[in-house]
């Protein structure tokens, strides 16, 4: 008999908290990010070796450094192709170890596309970009910054 007792007062309580109305406030934040760049050099590309073409700007985000090829950028195809700065501003052949920094490798030969750069890039000491075939040591094109 007790556990019919305690089977009703089981289900009477169930059905009792399970039917009440409650109130649910859920609250939604949006947050909101703007992420401003700032431009402070630009180049074009001239050829070298090879026709290269575009423009080439060295962007800063959110304290760091990129490079921003835009969607006119086109070079030729070519083995082993690098991204580099360079002290020279024209670097038309033969770059010597010590004259340039390697950002990377090209990602495509047309296109927009953006490399960043290393923090511990001084940008005073560079004069342009290149892009550079490392097994030929040759000079695609370049962009004077």
């Amino acid at each position: 008999m007790k556990y019919k007792h305690l089977i009703i007062i089981g289900c009477i309580a169930v059905l009792t908290i399970g039917c009440t109305n409650q109130n649910q406030t859920t609250t939604q934040t949006s947050t909101t990010t703007t992420v401003t760049s700032t431009d402070f050099k630009q180049g074009t590309f001239q050829s070298a070796a090879h026709p290269t073409k575009g423009q080439v700007t060295l962007v800063q985000e959110a304290g760091k450094n990129y490079l921003e090829f835009n969607q006119d950028f086109k070079t030729d195809l070519g083995p082993d192709l690098q991204v580099i700065l360079t002290r020279s501003e024209k670097p038309t052949s033969g770059i010597k170890n010590g004259s340039y920094i390697r950002i990377a490798r090209l990602q495509k030969i047309s296109g927009s596309q953006r490399y960043a750069l290393p923090d511990n890039v001084n940008l005073q000491e560079f004069k342009s970009v290149a892009i550079w075939c490392r097994l030929f040591n040759a000079t695609f094109g370049y962009a004077v910054l």
